[in-house]
């Protein structure tokens, strides 16, 4: 789906950044929004030297904070009448057990990945409906179950793909697609992010065979939009591990998951 205009969230690196070189070009305005301001105009400097016809706007917002989450709400209000593609792609993780964790890292997270998501969805939606455009959300794997040590993290992506799905139900007759992206995992940042102090290095536990690439991710979800699907599931090994934990009896997924290789330990002391 070409969009006259694409925002997206998580831009700076990883999965956002990738969305953002792979859409260059094919719009007259892109919005970039990340956190990390000095990274971001990195990117967007790039895109302008390779772009020199596209605006590439930058909106350095730090997600987790409402006050400026509400500033970029209105810097979203003031975009050009056309066609909008909206990529919610920013999203915090946390790896380890429920009981020792941060409660501000748990705050973060949960005001990352559903509050944000929720409210700029719900600022630029009005425009879309009006103008047309399409709604990509990063959703994750983890959404189909619960995940220990990522207790926090697996529901929210279970939030974004529920109301990915009611959405888009109630978008359709304004002919609106609404796409949740559910990747397992991915070599981003994002591990290096989730990993707590102290904990050893290297990917969390996932074998090497399970990962799908970056660009996988990018092209399999935009070609899904333009088709009108309600799920992407990168990867064959993806779409088959999703489709056999639907199929599985919860009773089942809780013993798995319980036998489930962790590495914190089960003697953490919570004195």
């Amino acid at each position: 789906m070409v969009c006259e205009q694409v925002v997206i969230t998580g831009a700076s690196s990883g999965i956002g950044a990738a969305f953002a070189r792979r859409l260059a070009g094919e719009c007259k305005l892109m919005v970039l929004v990340a956190r990390r301001g000095d990274v971001l105009e990195t990117l967007a400097a790039e895109l302008r030297r390779q772009h020199p016809h596209m605006e590439v706007a930058t909106a350095p917002c730090d997600l987790a904070d409402e006050s400026q989450r509400k500033v970029l709400m209105e810097a979203c209000a003031g975009l050009d009448s056309g066609e909008i593609l909206l990529i919610n792609n920013a999203g915090l993780g946390d790896h380890g057990d429920f009981c020792s964790s941060a409660p501000a890292r748990n705050r973060d997270m949960l005001q990352v990945n559903v509050c944000a998501l929720t409210e700029l969805t719900h600022a630029l939606l009005p425009r879309i409906v009006r103008q047309g455009g399409g709604i990509i959300n990063i959703a994750s794997l983890a959404a189909e179950l619960p995940i220990p040590d990522f207790a926090v993290y697996a529901a929210s992506k279970a939030y974004v793909a529920s109301f990915s799905e009611a959405l888009r139900l109630e978008l359709q007759e304004f002919g609106i697609p609404v796409l949740a992206v559910c990747p397992g995992p991915v070599h981003t940042g994002f591990g290096d992010v989730a990993r707590r102090a102290g904990q050893g290095s290297g990917d969390v536990p996932f074998k090497k065979w399970f990962y799908t690439t970056i660009d996988e991710v990018v092209e399999g979800s935009l070609v899904s939009l333009l088709k009108g699907r309600a799920r992407y599931y990168p990867s064959l090994k993806i779409r088959l591990s999703a489709w056999l934990l639907r199929l599985a009896p919860l009773a089942l997924l809780r013993r798995i998951m319980a036998y489930r290789p962790r590495r914190t330990s089960k003697k953490t002391d919570y004195s």
